[in-house]
């Protein structure tokens, strides 16, 4: 077991473990680390604590100190130095009559380095662009082209449900999300209905995808042959959050549909799937020709 802190540089961003150098860290004190893009202020997000040594990517770096009042006045100088160097690089982009959208600035804590995120359709000879940059700022300059995703997560905003983008407000990472999350919730695939704002799927079409799955394993699908308690049948239609299912049985073809609830039925023979016909096929037709 390692003791570390957990560190975060931005509101809604990763977590990164430090070795706490002996300083014993509260949540939401700050802390002076070095990390890949030099020496930065972060929040304390996870005081010390120990983990396993195989959850930690080595070397773990120590913490420089513990940030003064000095320190956090210098991150509030920073702050306002980026929207001057936003307003700045505007002006810039207009001049060079560039296809690309600001979206923002980011100063690094010892000021070797400034950040500009960008949004653009395609690549874009931003080039001219920095030197004219840094001539202004005389340090280095960073042009950094972002997804609409990372854009939607930076700048905020409501989702259609009506509250703040998870993105922004508790979502450390991205998570892979996929069409077939929506197919197997039973969504719309408009892609108006199940895109975010920032016109990739949503997010939270992850959040019930482990209980869907559960579901669907566990549930007879539309087509299967079940045994109920009043008789044989095969499943018309399946209600997977209720658990609900509408069987036509054997016994009476023509009355209406009767419905059980899946942990009252059993599972005789499933759906038989496309591959599983086309295999079907091929070997009946293998057997033709010999």
């Amino acid at each position: 077991m390692t003791e570390v802190i957990g560190i975060r540089f931005k509101s809604v961003g990763k977590i990164y473990y430090f070795a706490p150098n002996d300083i014993v860290f509260r949540d939401g004190e700050r802390a002076i680390v070095e990390t890949a893009r030099g020496v930065e202020c972060g929040e304390v997000v996870m005081p010390n604590r120990l983990v396993e040594e195989s959850s930690i990517v080595s070397p773990l770096k120590p913490v420089i100190r513990a940030a003064t009042q000095q320190d956090i006045d210098r991150v509030m100088e920073n702050a306002r130095k980026e929207k001057e160097a936003f307003r700045i690089c505007l002006k810039k982009i207009a001049e060079h009559e560039l296809d690309m959208k600001l979206i923002d600035v980011e100063y690094t804590f010892d000021n070797n380095k400034i950040l500009f995120y960008f949004t653009a359709d395609g690549r874009v000879d931003f080039r001219e662009l920095v030197k004219d940059l840094a001539s202004v700022f005389r340090t280095r300059i960073e042009l950094r082209q972002i997804g609409v995703r990372d854009e939607a997560k930076m700048l905020g905003g409501y989702g259609i449900c009506g509250k703040p983008f998870c993105c922004s407000t508790f979502l450390g990472d991205f998570q892979p999300v996929s069409i077939k999350m929506a197919k197997e919730q039973g969504l719309s695939l408009n892609p108006t209905k199940i895109s975010g704002t920032c016109g990739r799927l949503m997010c939270c079409l992850k959040y019930e995808q482990d209980a869907y799955e559960d579901l669907l394993h566990n549930t007879p699908k539309a087509g299967a042959y079940v045994c109920t308690p009043d008789g044989n049948g095969m499943v018309q239609d399946v209600n997977l959050l209720t658990g609900l299912l509408r069987v036509r049985l054997e016994q009476t073809p023509d009355a209406p549909l009767k419905s059980f609830h899946r942990d009252d039925v059993k599972l005789l023979r499933d759906v038989e799937t496309r591959q599983e016909k086309q295999n079907d096929a091929g070997n009946a037709n293998s057997g033709d020709k010999s």
